[in-house]
């Protein structure tokens, strides 16, 4: 499938896809929206916990755990941050990404090199940080079989409009059963349908202001173990 690097209008890049035109983040501005959805309506909820395990649905460009990373260098909480990825982004494409640019974080270009050159599939200590642990597990979605292991999972699968079997009730259950009690899942995505895949394994789910471009998003959480 042709991909090609675009400028978002924050000035950030993404990955478009032509034939499904479609995104791998906001066209309004992948470092807003990964700001808004994932960081601000997800991560700072934990911001006390010493030690959380986070999920990433979607690793793709690497930019949700880039802004994790710069997050967590201002805490002192362990971070371990599993990124669920069927079709790794190429070497090339990742060379096109401009997020350092934009985002203040020491080393930053090395810390960007390094999230995608560590190995997949074992704990990864990144070098300038001894307080975030990568693992980068190469998966279809439907294959996570996780129980009762991460505090926060960022959902960031492509849209219903390309890929509906994403966003399906035994998709979410499997997200439900990942995460522990008081565990949240976090997502851009507002749709009536998604939203009732949802409740119906489990969730409480609840609507916050989107991110530039959409008016809404979900935020889930599993309020029973």
């Amino acid at each position: 499938m042709k991909r090609e690097i675009i400028k978002t209008a924050d000035g950030s890049t993404t990955i478009y896809l032509p034939q499904w035109q479609e995104n791998y983040h906001s066209k309004h501005g992948a470092i807003q929206e990964a700001y808004h959805v994932f960081v601000k309506h997800g991560l700072h909820l934990f911001r006390t916990k010493p030690h959380l395990n986070i999920l990433e649905i979607g690793f793709g460009t690497g930019l949700n755990c880039l802004i994790t990373y710069a997050e967590n260098l201002s805490l002192t909480q362990k971070i371990t941050y599993h990124g669920i990825e069927a079709y790794p982004v190429l070497e090339a494409e990742v060379g096109k990404m401009n997020y350092t640019d934009l985002i203040d974080i020491p080393f930053g270009e090395i810390v960007f090199k390094e999230l995608h050159d560590s190995p997949w599939e074992v704990d990864y200590q990144l070098s300038k940080n001894e307080n975030f642990i990568l693992k980068k597990r190469q998966l279809f979605f439907n294959q996570v079989n996780d129980l009762n292991t991460f505090d926060l999972i960022y959902f960031d699968a492509f849209g219903f409009r390309v890929q509906p079997e994403l966003w399906t009730t035994s998709i979410f259950k499997s997200m439900y059963d990942a995460l522990r009690k008081n565990g949240v899942l976090v997502t851009y995505s507002a749709k009536g349908s998604v939203r009732r895949a949802m409740i119906e394994v489990g969730f409480n789910v609840e609507k916050l202001p989107g991110p530039p471009g959409k008016r809404e998003m979900l935020r889930a959480i599993k309020t029973i173990n």
